[in-house]
């Protein structure tokens, strides 16, 4: 198993910023939108936008939530281990808000389809865009495309796109490994 650095840390600091800043141009103030976060890895990305969102741009009051899909899925019986859901946070109203998805990787699209599902149960959003950090393009088997992406990448065959965080795995990249 070999692997290939994609984005380093500097690199996924001025991504940041530059989705942040697309973000300002489309929603301004932020009093009707909303981020929510895709469990597990697309809530290190949501925080890390609101975070950059208010302490250098100054936006306040941003409305973040983490939604839970794991039983969304449409293959979530397809899997011999036990499955481990996430927690939902969402403890505003979703009625008429425009919602922004945020994951770190837009790969099949059926995890995007699955959030479409399940954040019906929180009311009926007047739009929804899709934010990630990597867009696999070569792979959707849905047709759903990112409105904001911080990087296109065209990974084949059993190449596998992986994310690490600061938080969780002690530093800021992006891997392409192969198998």
């Amino acid at each position: 198993m070999s692997q290939k650095i994609l984005l380093t840390s500097k690199e996924v600091n001025i991504i940041l910023h530059r989705l942040a800043c697309q973000l300002i141009e489309k929603h301004l103030d932020f009093s009707d939108t909303i981020l929510i976060g895709i469990q597990p890895r697309g809530t290190f990305l949501a925080e890390r936008l609101k975070d950059l969102l208010e302490k250098e741009y100054k936006i306040s009051k941003i409305a973040l939530g983490y939604l839970d899909i794991t039983f969304f899925r449409d293959d979530f019986r397809r899997t011999n281990k036990p499955l481990e859901a996430n927690r939902t946070q969402i403890d505003f109203i979703v009625e008429n808000k425009k919602v922004v998805f945020i994951d770190d990787v837009l790969y099949t699209g059926r995890s995007i389809r699955s959030a479409l599902t399940a954040i019906q149960s929180f009311g009926r959003p007047s739009e929804i865009e899709l934010l990630v950090l990597i867009d696999r393009r070569f792979s959707r088997h849905l047709p759903i495309q990112p409105d904001y992406r911080g990087r296109q990448v065209d990974a084949i065959n059993d190449e596998k796109v992986k994310v690490c965080w600061m938080e969780q795995d002690g530093e800021d990249a992006v891997y392409l490994i192969n198998k």
